[in-house]
């Protein structure tokens, strides 16, 4: 596995994503689905952070009851057997509407790594981590993690959504830093996603993750380093792509008999038999050549990819050599396939700070040890394919902070 752990090999961490409410819908699905024990298996990181959103599945009311059994058996697999610490956060209570998130967030450390802190947001201090433990009642009032939903009033339409984040704060190899665990508001319909540039929902999800961002910097702790990642369900620019990708075709518009409202959007082409390139409606985006978001990992399409650009100063994001991480079949036999519900995009990232950043991309840091990629390529992992990062720190990266770090550890 990892082994001893030294200055000159660095501290391995390996941060995932991975959207798997399927997982917990099928109970004959198991955590090699996930594939996380595969990647751990893979890097041998010291450090491991699996962040899940839609924990229980879409259905949770019916199964919630399979997410124990996904913790026992992922905490219990012999890929994680010599991770000795570990901390799990569940928020399982699906009855509290004001603070239901569906969020999950997965910590893992290694026997070899002797000196790891988390904070305690109520004492305000770092505290040794000890034992493994696992948290799903009342997560609101436990003192190692802030939890919140977003205001109701960023709901689309006011309803009420699971959407929201779970911060925890670590301190590792003279480094301390924030990790979140996002999940931000979706697309609820392709007609109204391509109504305008950007779309009315990008708008939404600006609006929240900008939320999050303020909420982890202002002034009631001490800033550091911080990595969000999750399902930011960041969208391509509907309009921009379809008039790529139709750029030659005509389009007819279908409207409802009863409310005259738009029901589908059919482009064909001008010639070719007036051959259909792509039908549109509220949950139907059925392209004719599916090839375009596999072909080069989709990279042509990056160029709609813009949600990001608006927080450049403040969140930066390692080069994506990877498909768009959504909406993948859920028929087991599919695994490279894309439903033909949604414009396949880059929802499940991982972000970091300009500071986290540096941390990552040390000049000490060969580059051949920091990998951003998917896991599961060619397996059905569900609608979302996990997104994880694997890099090193290397001993003293953190500093000049180190030391005040250290004065406020409590052993």
């Amino acid at each position: 596995m990892a082994g001893k752990l030294t200055a000159a090999q660095g501290t391995g961490i390996l941060l995932v994503t991975a959207n798997v409410g399927s997982l917990f819908e099928d109970v004959s699905l198991s955590t090699d689905k996930l594939s996380v024990t595969a990647t751990v298996q893979s890097h041998k990181p010291h450090f491991v952070a699996v962040h899940c959103q839609e924990v229980g599945g879409k259905n949770y009311e019916a199964s919630m009851s399979h997410v124990d059994s996904f913790v026992k058996e992922l905490l219990s697999s012999d890929a994680m057997k010599e991770y000795s610490r570990a901390r799990v956060y569940l928020d399982e209570n699906y009855k509290s509407q004001e603070h239901f998130t569906a969020l999950g967030s997965f910590y893992f450390i290694h026997e070899s790594l002797k000196n790891i802190h988390q904070f305690d947001f109520k004492a305000k201090k770092f505290k040794k981590v000890v034992g493994k433990e696992t948290c799903s009642e009342t997560l609101e009032s436990t003192p190692s993690l802030e939890k919140e939903k977003f205001p109701q009033d960023y709901f689309p339409e006011c309803k009420w959504s699971r959407k929201g984040f779970i911060r925890t704060r670590w301190a590792l190899a003279d480094c301390a830093f924030d990790l979140v665990n996002i999940h931000l508001f979706h697309d609820a319909s392709n007609l109204v996603a391509w109504e305008k540039s950007p779309s009315v929902y990008s708008g939404t999800r600006q609006k929240a993750l900008g939320y999050v961002l303020d909420r982890i910097t202002d002034q009631r702790h001490e800033k550091l380093p911080y990595f969000v990642f999750g399902d930011f369900n960041f969208r391509l620019d509907s309009k921009q792509v379809i008039e790529s990708l139709c750029s030659t075709a005509t389009m007819q518009t279908v409207r409802a008999a009863d409310t005259n409202e738009v029901d589908k959007l059919i482009f064909r082409e001008s010639d070719n038999d007036r051959k259909v390139v792509l039908q549109l409606e509220k949950k139907l985006f059925n392209y004719v050549n599916q090839d375009v978001f596999r072909e080069n990992n989709g990279t042509s399409l990056l160029e709609f990819d813009k949600e990001l650009s608006v927080f450049k100063d403040r969140l930066h994001e390692l080069e994506i050599s990877f498909p768009p991480s959504y909406p993948y079949s859920e028929d087991s036999s599919q695994g490279k396939e894309y439903m033909n519900t949604r414009c396949p995009a880059w929802c499940d990232r991982i972000l970091m700070s300009p500071f986290a950043r540096d941390l990552v991309l040390k000049p000490e840091n060969e580059e051949k040890s920091i990998v951003y990629d998917n896991i599961g390529p060619n397996v059905c992992m569900g609608d979302h394919k996990p997104v994880f990062l694997s890099f090193r720190i290397t001993a003293g990266a953190g500093k000049p902070n180190a030391n005040k770090h250290k004065c406020c550890v409590v052993q």
